[in-house]
């Protein structure tokens, strides 16, 4: 028996299902008011006044000085911002951190505040993920290295130009496509990953999922129950995700069936898939479509960041020469200890390029902020600002990016900012331990995989990316055979860097733009 609903309530106009109507409008209106009342105690940024003036302010191009002005004036605390989400968001300071990681999912959510994952149905609260990224895939990094590399050299002959002459390359494109690729071979195994449907599937769902998650966020919270699941955005979504099921299901369903047939343990595929699959006697039994779903989610997380910070490693290096021979000549000396052989320990070794692609995140972040989370029950902050139900919460982590107490002049970009001061902490340390502590005492909070409260490109807490050091490795694998084999310049009369794309707090490059690549004489 059908339930009644809304449209019947009005169509009947009984007394009872009026009053009920009434009651539920009151309550809701009530909620409204007291999580206004409790967020009017909070200090807001900015200079318009009403709502929709301050969510205009935001989205004119100055969000990220709004940012930086809240957390100059409110650093110890926390500031209200309105954003394109239709609501406001609060903003606390990184002193908070320690105290919010301890804070389990149910009381502040990264799936509800970052995925929409009610309209969108994405979610990475998957416990399978992280446990299978951190267990099988980081201890196997050594071992897997190589088999990272074949296919990094593969995807990158395939993907540019092999022409000694300067060719014009929409690099955006190639980049995400050797991303693709290249994480593909770990994620799906060789066959796969070079397959154009799985491609396509890969690359697209990566977009379709961060156009959808974008359009559920602004339409306004009370309306996003009726009209979210029709945005074209997320039918998009839910159409793509279906395309890519479509074509891992069939997989997963084969490797289950060679399973049950007494396939030997070595003759198993060593892939995250497999891995995923295995890891169910530790998880319960998932179906085929839950463990594709969990692929995808991998393959999101895998191309869309990547790939956004190789293009800008790639805008920057363009336009500084200086810097290509910079790199280029530390990855021939590191290489000429290891016979040419870009092993694990070579890339470790190449603090130069870990440094650039530091400062590439510190000075180009794809967000204004981190640690967006939100509040599914009432939130006391450490110092006693309480933070009511259903609003977003985040950090300034841009504005931490530029904090002139962090980092020696922040709005300057130094390829070896991290680089410099490494080595010295490393000077300074040899006096008190070996050489091979003051190294490793160096890279902390150095490091490009290094997440802390000043540090947040990869996360905070239990939900840091527990892919970044393959993530890591894939990139400076890229770049370094890049160096090796390629020249790079800006195309002619080009002689600034690309400037980012910025809507409200998002910023990336611009992904119509070219550089000239050529094969090294």
């Amino acid at each position: 028996m059908g339930g009644t609903n809304f449209t019947d309530v009005l169509a009947n106009r009984s007394p009872l299902g009026l009053s009920v109507l009434v009651v539920g409008a009151l309550f809701l209106l009530a909620r409204l008011f007291k999580r206004k009342a409790r967020l009017s105690d909070i200090p807001a940024v900015g200079n318009a006044t009403s709502k929709e003036a301050r969510r205009k302010e935001f989205l004119s191009g100055t969000a990220r000085d709004l940012y930086v002005e809240g957390y100059k004036k409110f650093k110890n605390s926390a500031f209200r911002i309105m954003t394109a989400r239709q609501s406001e968001c609060v903003v606390v300071s990184p002193e908070f951190l320690k105290h919010l990681k301890k804070l389990p999912e149910d009381v502040l959510s990264f799936n509800e505040a970052a995925l929409q994952t009610k309209y969108t149905n994405i979610t990475s609260n998957i416990p399978t993920i992280p446990h299978t990224l951190k267990t099988s895939l980081n201890p196997a990094l050594f071992r897997l290295n190589p088999i990272i590399l074949d296919e990094v050299s593969y995807a990158i002959q395939t993907e540019f130009p092999q022409s000694a002459d300067w060719s014009e390359v929409r690099i955006n494109g190639k980049l995400a496509r050797i991303v693709a690729k290249t994480s593909g071979r770990i994620f799906v195994g060789p066959d796969l990953c070079r397959d154009e449907v799985y491609l396509d599937a890969a690359v697209n769902y990566t977009l379709d999922m961060t156009a959808a998650i974008q359009a559920v966020g602004f339409i306004s919270p009370w309306l996003r129950p009726f009209l979210a699941s029709r945005a074209p955005q997320v039918k998009k979504l839910h159409h793509r995700f279906q395309q890519a099921d479509d074509f891992l299901r069939p997989v997963v369903t084969a490797r289950r069936q060679a399973a049950l047939h007494g396939l030997n343990e070595k003759d198993k595929p060593d892939d995250m898939l497999q891995w995923l699959m295995d890891s169910q006697d530790k998880f319960g039994q998932q179906s085929d479509r839950e463990i594709s779903k969990y692929q995808l989610s991998l393959t999101f997380a895998a191309i869309h960041t990547t790939t956004a910070a190789l293009t800008n490693a790639f805008y920057s290096l363009a336009v500084t020469p200086n810097l290509v021979a910079t790199l280029r000549q530390e990855v021939e000396e590191v290489l000429a200890e290891t016979h040419g052989n870009i092993t694990a320990v070579a890339l470790q070794k190449m603090i130069k390029l870990d440094s650039f692609l530091k400062e590439v995140m510190r000075y180009y972040p794809q967000s204004a902020t981190a640690f967006q989370r939100k509040v599914m029950k009432p939130v006391t902050l450490p110092n006693g600002q309480t933070i009511p139900t259903g609003v977003i919460l985040e950090v300034p982590s841009h504005a931490i990016n530029y904090d002139e107490t962090i980092h020696a002049s922040p709005d300057v970009f130094d390829a070896l900012r991290f680089y410099k001061i490494r080595k010295e902490k490393e000077a300074a340390l040899k006096s008190k331990m070996s050489a091979e502590d003051a190294f490793a005492e160096s890279t902390t909070n150095n490091q490009f995989a290094s997440v802390g409260d000043t540090s947040l490109a990869f996360g905070y807490g239990r939900n840091a990316c527990p892919g970044r050091f393959f993530a890591a490795n894939e990139m400076k694998m890229i770049l370094a055979t890049t160096f090796l084999k390629y020249d790079l310049k800006m195309p002619d009369g080009c002689t600034e860097r690309y400037k980012n794309l910025t809507f409200g707090s998002q910023s990336v490059p611009d992904p119509t733009k070219t550089i000239m690549v050529r094969l090294r004489k």
